[in-house]
């Protein structure tokens, strides 16, 4: 499936979510000398200008980060994730956002290793011209198939983020079967998996996360962000993000972070957040 652009969606509440959870990760893993990998099996384009047409569109980025970036004062906890956001922009106004290929590049050491995998050759193209240099693999394949392949890393600690488009229902499986082949392969390795909240006629997030704690991992953290009411027939209400082998103190971060972003980013009175663990 080749039609999804993320630069429709950039930077929005879900965005937010999860490349603050992959930047506490990436921090987690700074906080030691040793390299760390770190693989992206859906890497889009790896940042995205905020005036693209495409973007502008719908303007998500006005109800996620755009909510945020005025007062960083009062996220402390955010400082790398908005570190990353900066490293884009060369004034304070917010110009660019970082995918979350660019969020890992801008914890990159010499000593880390970065592998990017994108199926959608346009959007590989722009990656390679984003992210093409030293330190950095980037692979036109499917991410699912391309991880299998790759595991284990050198080095042999860090990150998997997955966070396919799931415009297939299809993905939701592939998730789950390429993760328990995953943990065969690198059962150390900490994995953060993106996923949307969607209108109760659709919505597969309870199945994915029986699923996901269901495959061997000693722990599964997931929190989830939901910034209005669920509809019955069509939409994204939130997201979550499920963490496999999640680094210490990941779930006090996060529930420092939770109740305050919701309250952030609510575009009615419906929004809120749940944190727990599946295992």
């Amino acid at each position: 499936m080749l039609s999804y652009r993320h630069a429709f969606h950039a930077g929005n509440h879900a965005d937010v979510l999860k490349h603050a959870v992959q930047a506490f990760i990436l921090e987690s893993l700074c906080a030691k000398d040793k390299g760390y990998s770190y693989i992206d099996t859906h890497s889009g384009a790896g940042g995205y200008a905020l005036s693209h047409e495409w973007t502008q569109k719908k303007a998500e980025y006005a109800g996620g980060i755009a909510r945020l970036w005025n007062e960083p004062k009062k996220w402390p906890q955010l400082a790398g994730y908005f570190d990353a956001i900066h490293a884009m922009n060369s004034s304070e106004s917010l110009e660019n956002y970082p995918g979350s290929p660019l969020v890992a590049a801008h914890f990159q050491r010499p000593q880390d290793r970065l592998t990017l995998m994108e199926l959608h050759h346009n959007e590989v193209e722009l990656l390679r011209q984003n992210l093409g240099r030293d330190g950095v693999a980037i692979h036109h394949r499917d991410g699912f198939e391309g991880l299998v392949g790759l595991l284990p890393p050198t080095p042999k600690r860090g990150l998997v983020l997955i966070d396919p488009p799931y415009e297939l229902k299809e993905d939701y499986r592939r998730v789950a079967d390429t993760l328990k082949k995953a943990h065969k392969r690198w059962p150390i390795g900490i994995y953060a998996i993106w996923y949307p909240l969607l209108a109760k006629a659709v919505d597969r997030s309870e199945g994915l996360k029986t699923a996901l704690a269901n495959l061997g991992f000693e722990q599964a953290l997931c929190a989830e962000l939901s910034v209005q009411a669920q509809a019955d027939d069509f939409g994204m209400h939130g997201s979550g993000m499920i963490v496999l082998n999640p680094p210490w103190k990941l779930d006090e971060k996060l529930a420092e972070l939770l109740p305050a972003l919701s309250q952030a980013l609510a575009q009615d009175n419906q929004a809120g957040f749940t944190l727990e663990w599946l295992k």
